[in-house]
């Protein structure tokens, strides 16, 4: 199956978004906090400028089985983040911008080299700052044999704007749902409307793509996962949360609770992120996914 981004190229419609994401930088609105700079001249409030910056990239075999396969989920760490999670694990790439610039032309090669190892996806990780960016260098991309499906790899902080320049070209969404409390959000991530956002972004991916379809060789092929970390002393908001998906969303929806969290970048100087969680915790989580008749998809080993 062709991946629906073609059609989009074919009608020159993706170079129109790539034109419209492109103008959108000279007074950016591209994440929710909708900063106004003029990122072709200085940075935004995600640390970033014009041009993207990427940390690494390689087939990566940890995801969820359906997008790692047997061959890898092909991800691209892109540097900086428009949050400020001070618990982040990946603080050098988000927080202190380890990475390197990268032009359209130097991502399609990227892209273009994880396709050649044979991964089932490229995996945008951390991609809501610098959607115009991927957008220009899919249109350098496709001429060159380029047809692998997207994964965006999301907080889940996304703009609703933002996600329709993504209508037709991502082909799995993969956000974050972090919080179910806007002062704890706010405390946490810097952010003070994270849930609300949050929740109409997961609202507009689904619109989108669906629910999750695999194939008959267990590849995710389009549709939505959603990722839910669980916090020390229940500051996720775990309950409501699964309340919010099974209720609002559907209770078929693909859910990935991960229980990786640590103290790391910031962490320790809050009275409640200082320690890993707990095991009754992990279970209390797993009790709550019973309890909303959520079935499909996965939970780490604690």
């Amino acid at each position: 199956m062709e991946p629906s981004y073609l059609r989009l190229y074919q009608s020159g419609e993706l170079e129109e978004r790539v034109g419209e994401g492109l103008r959108t930088l000279r007074k950016c609105t591209l994440c929710p906090r909708r900063c106004g700079v003029d990122r072709t001249l200085e940075i935004g409030a995600c640390h970033t400028g014009c041009i993207a910056q990427v940390s690494s990239f390689n087939a990566h075999h940890g995801e969820e089985p359906p997008l790692s396969g047997s061959r890898g989920s092909g991800t691209i760490f892109f540097t900086n983040c428009n949050m400020r999670c001070i618990y982040c694990q990946n603080y050098p790439i988000s927080q202190i911008g380890h990475g390197r610039t990268v032009t359209a032309e130097g991502l399609a090669k990227i892209m273009l080299d994880l396709a050649h190892r044979g991964c089932h996806n490229v995996n945008l990780v951390t991609p809501s700052h610098v959607v115009p960016q991927i957008l220009e260098a899919l249109l350098l991309a496709i001429p060159q044999g380029f047809r692998l499906p997207f994964v965006y790899n999301t907080s889940g902080y996304d703009a609703l704007e933002t996600l329709a320049l993504l209508d037709g070209i991502i082909d799995i969404y993969l956000p974050d749902m972090r919080y179910a409390d806007e002062r704890v959000a706010f405390q946490l991530s810097g952010v003070g409307d994270y849930v609300a956002r949050n929740r109409e972004a997961v609202r507009e991916m689904v619109r989108q793509v669906g629910e999750l379809q695999i194939d008959d060789e267990g590849i995710a092929k389009r549709g939505l996962i959603i990722r839910h970390l669980v916090l020390p002393g229940g500051l996720a908001g775990t309950q409501e949360t699964f309340r919010f998906i099974a209720e609002e969303l559907s209770p078929t929806t693909s859910l990935s609770v991960m229980a990786q969290y640590f103290p790391a970048y910031l962490a320790s100087e809050h009275p409640l992120l200082r320690r890993s969680i707990s095991i009754e915790e992990y279970a209390s989580a797993s009790r709550c996914l019973e309890e909303h008749g959520l079935e499909n998809g996965w939970q780490q080993g604690l």
